[in-house]
């Protein structure tokens, strides 16, 4: 309050001399157009929800400084003086609101706007209901600013922003269709608002209906047959959805907006008819660049790497600069083995040197890697800096020198990185354990992570570490103990089920127990191709062949992974498909030659 008196009393002051009137209408030209912005309330400035929840938020101190403004409202204002009973009760409700009693204030505006058929009190009425939350003070409220203000958008807009939060359609009609009516040429924005408004409601039926009526004047205009289909899809209306955008594309054909939503609309029938309506587009319009980004995203989702790859080099030729796009054409020649493009590609993006330049050195350090040229691949990744690259670059930095024999520099190398940076000190451990389990010092490895648990002891990463080396060492209960530890700890952890599940079924022991873990992490994580492996492994022991080798199969399709063949293998060999399962450990052995569960059950069972 003290900030509004002070002011009236210095206009008061600058008054003194003047006559009675003069200082009578200083007063009233200070109440009404900078005291009103005293609740610091803007009102919504557009149709959605989001506007009417915008105004119902606490007071913004930066309003203030907009007490200047003239009120857009002010050309049709009634010529009213200020009387003593007015200036007193709206200083009451500037105190109500201040002492945080919207509802007393609402009352005091709204009786003023009544009796001074000023709009201005109105719309201050409905901003303080709306800062108290009560909706239906603030549609009275908002009714009235409309009535004084007919020909105001914020007025209206106003209104249609908490009848949409108290979820009056019928009410809305009018207001929405005049405000339509109002934007003339510039009607195709807010047509594409309509669906907006409506997302929140309970009934997206009815919203149906209340679109078509207010659309039917501009069914020229294609923006009105998407808003349609907006609406028609969030009532769960696919067909018509469907329809709605077609119409807007014999309009408008190369309208992308429109292709794109149609495309995520039908691919709720499958990826492949998705993908298929993105393609016949591309086919007429073969510039359009969003359609084939999606179509290529669309490809990769797919699996269908090589047709990707098409796509985003297309994609590159068009937008030469874009390190995004050149970024995904890197990794999907990655993906198909093609070093050289790979290579070329990332070499261009460290050379531009924008971007994340700490991930393409990463991915040209596995290139290097790839192609056993470890010191360049070094150089790679000691260029790496601090961020999300720079953990897995360490850890490859020890790897080499572990292959290189230097089992000494590759400890350092770790230590020296949790020395440098306090946050790395969990990574580091874990990334020192499995140089030591690669060493072949898995006992060491696994008191490396139990010591690391005395000072940590409910960190998931080293219990489940620490649980796997258990496991490794055949050390059953202290592997149990940290992943019951762990799943108390994060129960929502997928592999930490997967790991204790699949080693009673591993070990063919407590198999109902395992199911039950199982079936907890597929709950968690239903696609996880290790998860499903295990599920495959347990019907196995369980003696479902059938049931075993079709979520084996599932889980090898998933990830071409070389434990998750031999399963397989085993599986069908048991099941007398015997020339498929030598195929299986074939192909496997073919890409992991040195993997150790492969290449023990290929010697189990083949000569």
């Amino acid at each position: 309050m003290l900030p509004i008196l002070s002011s009236i009393r210095f206009l008061l002051r600058l008054g003194a001399g003047a006559s009675p009137g003069s200082c009578t209408r200083a007063v009233i030209r200070f109440t009404a157009f900078a005291g009103l912005s005293c609740l610091a309330l803007s009102a919504p400035e557009a149709w959605p929800q989001a506007a009417a929840d915008k105004a119902a938020t606490a007071p913004d101190d930066s309003a203030q400084g907009d007490a200047d403004q003239p009120d857009p409202d002010s050309a049709s204002l009634p010529g009213a003086e200020l009387s003593s009973r007015v200036l007193q009760q709206y200083l009451l409700a500037e105190m109500a609101v201040q002492r945080n009693q919207p509802a007393v204030a609402h009352s005091l505006l709204s009786e003023l706007a009544r009796a001074t058929r000023d709009p201005r009190f109105a719309r201050r009425a409905t901003e303080a209901a709306l800062y108290g939350r009560q909706l239906e003070l603030a549609i009275v409220s908002a009714n009235l600013w409309v009535e004084l203000a007919p020909e105001s958008v914020r007025a209206r807009q106003t209104l249609v922003g908490v009848l949409a939060s108290a979820q009056r359609l019928p009410q809305m009609e009018p207001h929405l269709a005049w405000l339509l009516a109002r934007q003339g040429q510039g009607v195709a924005g807010d047509l594409l608002r309509l669906p907006q408004l409506f997302a929140r409601l309970s009934s997206h039926a009815e919203a149906v209906g209340l679109v078509d009526r207010l659309t039917e004047p501009y069914l020229r205009v294609p923006e009105a047959h998407i808003a349609r289909a907006q609406t028609a899809a969030m009532a769960g209306q696919v067909e018509r959805a469907v329809a709605d955008c077609d119409r807007a594309l014999a309009l408008r054909p190369d309208w992308e907006t429109a292709v794109l939503f149609k495309a995520q609309l039908l691919s709720r029938q499958g990826a492949t008819v998705a993908l298929e309506a993105l393609g016949r587009h591309l086919e007429r319009f073969p510039d359009a660049h969003e359609v084939r980004l999606q179509y290529a995203r669309g490809l990769v989702a797919e699996r269908r790497f090589a047709e990707a790859r098409a796509e985003f080099s297309r994609l590159v030729d068009a937008q030469p600069e874009n390190l995004d796009l050149r970024f995904a054409l890197a990794m999907l020649a990655l993906q198909s083995r093609d070093l050289a493009a790979a290579e070329a590609e990332l070499t261009r993006l460290v050379a531009s040197g924008r971007g994340n330049q700490d991930q393409y050195r990463f991915y040209l350090g596995q290139i290097a890697e790839e192609r056993k040229q470890d010191d360049d691949a070094l150089r790679w990744y000691r260029a790496v800096g601090p961020g999300e690259s720079h953990a897995q670059a360490q850890m490859r930095i020890a790897q080499i020198l572990l292959r290189a024999g230097q089992l000494d520099q590759a400890l350092d190398q770790l230590r020296g990185w949790r020395e440098r940076d306090t946050g790395a000190r969990i990574p580091s451990l874990i990334g020192e354990a499995q140089i030591l389990r690669d060493a072949g010092r898995a006992a060491a490895a696994f008191e490396l992570l139990q010591g690391g648990l005395k000072d940590s002891p409910d960190q998931p990463d080293l219990l489940y570490e620490a649980a796997l080396l258990a496991e490794r060492l055949a050390r059953y209960d202290d592997m149990e103990a940290n992943l019951v530890r762990l799943i108390a700890v994060k129960p929502e952890h997928a592999h930490a089920y997967n790991a204790l599940g699949y080693s009673f079924a591993e070990r063919n022991i407590r198999l109902a127990e395992s199911e039950r873990l199982l079936g907890r992490a597929l709950e968690l994580a239903p696609n996880d191709p290790f998860i499903i492996d295990s599920m495959g492994w347990l019907l196995f022991r369980k003696g479902d062949l059938a049931g075993a080798a079709e979520q084996l199969r599932r889980a090898l399709m998933l990830r071409p992974d070389p434990e998750i063949s031999a399963h397989l293998g085993e599986v069908l060999w048991l099941k007398g498909e015997r020339e498929e399962a030598a195929r299986t450990w074939r192909e496997a052995a073919q890409r992991h030659p040195d993997n150790e569960v492969l290449n023990n059950t290929i010697k189990r069972f083949l000569p």
